[in-house]
């Protein structure tokens, strides 16, 4: 997406999140809110970010640092689309999700495939990486893990190894409430942006 576009979406994002109460954001999101300084605090993957309001500006809550356009858009889409729906502990695919036929092809194209080219020969390097941002193994495939990218937005990732008769496979899941948390399309890039810290992660490792 332009930066004008980004820009774009995040002022909209910035005005809805005006619009709405900064104390059924935080119960619907399951974040805090410090009335004292009209803020935030919203765990983002392993980080946590202070969101001032009604403003919506974005910053590090523990550490200095620019923070990319994309993730403050998607920060504020959870505040703003989070309803407080239970999770429902039921996994859907990405083309369950509302017009998930729609992205499947970026997302899996950016996501999915980006996964198993770095790690369908080695899924235990995956799940090692991702247990250090936070994942919880799963009893999926060959190697499967759960990453909470916000409170209520779980993801789980799940590689089949390669072999030699069979090339790598694998898929990225949501729980069944995830369309109460974020847009359909925020999924294929909050996925996609996972597999490209896991894989920072393992080139860092290889070095």
């Amino acid at each position: 997406m332009a930066n004008y576009n980004l820009q774009a979406a995040y002022e909209v994002a910035v005005d809805k999140l005006g619009k709405k109460s900064p104390r059924e954001i935080a119960v619907n999101s399951d974040t805090l809110y410090d009335e004292a300084t009209n803020t935030f605090k919203v765990k983002y993957i392993n980080e946590d970010y202070l969101v001032t309001y009604p403003d919506g500006k974005i910053k590090f809550a523990d550490k200095d640092g620019e923070i990319p356009l994309n993730v403050q858009i998607l920060i504020l889409h959870y505040l703003v689309t989070a309803n407080g729906a239970p999770l429902q502990n039921r996994l859907i695919s990405f083309k369950e999700l509302p017009d998930g036929a729609i992205y499947i092809e970026p997302f899996t194209r950016r996501a999915v495939n980006p996964m198993l080219s770095a790690f369908g020969k080695n899924p235990e390097a995956f799940a090692e990486l991702a247990e250090k941002i936070g994942g919880q193994r799963q009893t999926l495939g060959d190697v499967s893990v759960t990453i909470h990218v916000f409170p209520r937005v779980p993801i789980t990732y799940v590689i089949w190894a390669a072999d030699d008769e069979f090339p790598a496979s694998g898929n990225i899941l949501f729980d069944a409430s995830a369309c109460h948390y974020l847009p359909t399309e925020d999924y294929a890039l909050v996925s996609s942006l996972v597999v490209y810290q896991l894989c920072g992660m393992f080139k860092q490792r290889q070095s």
